[in-house]
């Protein structure tokens, strides 16, 4: 018997949810379907204006370049040197087309692997939600007084979303993902200069997006498949079509770091 919204049937939200494109880093598929509350610092906003002051820029896990391009889309100055990584191939062309308009290089680059570019080449490093980040590889690039500037996910970061695919999470200790950047950084020879951290309210409005969030951002929930959750996806159509939205709640942290010395030019 099918669970049924409206006129569409959980397993009409099931196919939708499955069938939807998840390359790149593109959320408009989930408008009127999903909301997260957005950080106060403005990340591509203030990416922007660091890209435009810079002179050799890298993007690292650029994802489709969307963020990238997004930042540079108010015109003004841009880097005379613009170079990503990215380890997905579907998302390569995608960032390739991205940036292309900017002079962008994307290089399909490992997560884990050594970034592929000479010492002290770049005044700005970046990376929006890296899924691990290389400290000793970012001061290796990094020219003196060049910075690394990223925002990235925080701990037990929709933990209430994991839990009720997956079952409770230990109580998170102190040693939490931004002191561990804090303390990897300056282990590298950086200096953080700026470090903020906020949690953000997300919703989820029916299954589908639930669905197409777990599949597109892959750490929430590491073993997802639909047929292996479907039970509690069932569950989840349940509460949401009795109680409204699914809240969870997302953790993010900036963090702007800086390589001692003098600025210097490429």
């Amino acid at each position: 018997m099918s669970i049924v919204t409206g006129p569409r049937t959980f397993e009409d939200l099931i196919a939708e949810g499955a069938a939807a494109p998840v390359e790149g880093w593109d959320f408009s598929w989930f408008a009127g379907r999903a909301t997260e509350e957005r950080p106060p610092w403005g990340y591509a906003r203030r990416l922007g204006e660091r890209l435009r002051q810079a002179t050799a820029a890298l993007d690292v896990q650029t994802g489709g370049g969307e963020v990238v391009a997004t930042a540079l889309a108010d015109g003004g100055a841009r880097p005379a040197v613009l170079a990503a990584t990215e380890s997905w191939p579907p998302n390569l062309a995608l960032a390739r087309r991205a940036l292309a308009p900017y002079g962008g290089q994307v290089a399909e680059v490992a997560d884990e692997a050594d970034l592929p570019f000479g010492p002290e080449i770049f005044d700005l490093v970046s990376s929006r939600h890296p899924t691990t980040v290389r400290w000793p590889e970012i001061a290796r690039v990094l020219r003196p007084g060049g910075s690394y500037f990223s925002q990235q996910i925080g701990t037990a970061t929709n933990r209430e979303l994991f839990e009720f695919m997956m079952g409770p999470l230990p109580e998170v200790g102190r040693d939490s993902a931004s002191e561990r950047a804090v303390t990897q950084a300056r282990r590298a020879g950086l200096e953080v200069v700026d470090l903020r951290e906020q949690a953000l309210r997300v919703e989820f409005f029916d299954v589908a997006a639930v669905v197409v969030f777990l599949r597109k951002v892959i750490w929430t929930v590491p073993d997802f498949t639909v047929d292996r959750y479907l039970a509690r996806l069932a569950r989840m159509h349940e509460v949401i079509s009795a109680s409204g939205p699914f809240v969870s709640f997302a953790q993010r942290f900036l963090i702007d770091a800086r390589k001692p010395g003098p600025a210097t030019a490429g």
